[in-house]
C-alpha cells in the first residue's frame, strides 16, 4: 500500500469504472434520451449557479436576504394575552381513568346473501 492512500478508497476511480457506469446510464435512459437529458442537467445548473450568485451578490451588498432573522419585522400591536376559562375542567372518575364509551345499539352480524331472487329456501 501507498502513503497517503486510503486502504478502501485508495483507487476509487477508474477508466473501467467510468466505462461501466457510462454504459449503465445508456441502458437505463436509452441513446435517444441522453440528450435531452444532458441539456436538462445544464439548464439546472445554470440555474443554481445563477441563484447562488445573486444570494452571494445580495450578501455582499448587506441587503437582507428573505428568510434571515434580519428581514422580518416585529409587529406594531403585541398580541392580546390570552386569559385561562373561568371555570376548571372536570376532574376524572375511576382514579383518573376516562370512562368506556358504550355502543349506542348492539351490532348485528351480516345475514348472508339470498339466492333466487330474494326469496329464501324452504
Amino acid at each position: 500500500m501507498f502513503e497517503g492512500e486510503h486502504p478502501m478508497f485508495g483507487n476509487a476511480v477508474k477508466p473501467t469504472h467510468i466505462l461501466i457506469l457510462v454504459i449503465v446510464i445508456i441502458l437505463l435512459f436509452g441513446a435517444k434520451r441522453l440528450p435531452d437529458l444532458a441539456r436538462s442537467v445544464g439548464q439546472s445548473l445554470k440555474i443554481f449557479k445563477s441563484e447562488v450568485k445573486d444570494l452571494t451578490d445580495d450578501k455582499d451588498k448587506g441587503t437582507p436576504v428573505p428568510g434571515t432573522p434580519a428581514s422580518y419585522t416585529t409587529p406594531a400591536t403585541p398580541p392580546a394575552s390570552y386569559t385561562t376559562p373561568a371555570t376548571p375542567p372536570a376532574p376524572y372518575t375511576n382514579g383518573g381513568i376516562p370512562d368506556p364509551v358504550v355502543a349506542a345499539e348492539p351490532v348485528r352480524p351480516a345475514e348472508p346473501p339470498v339466492e333466487g331472487g330474494g326469496q329464501p329456501r324452504v
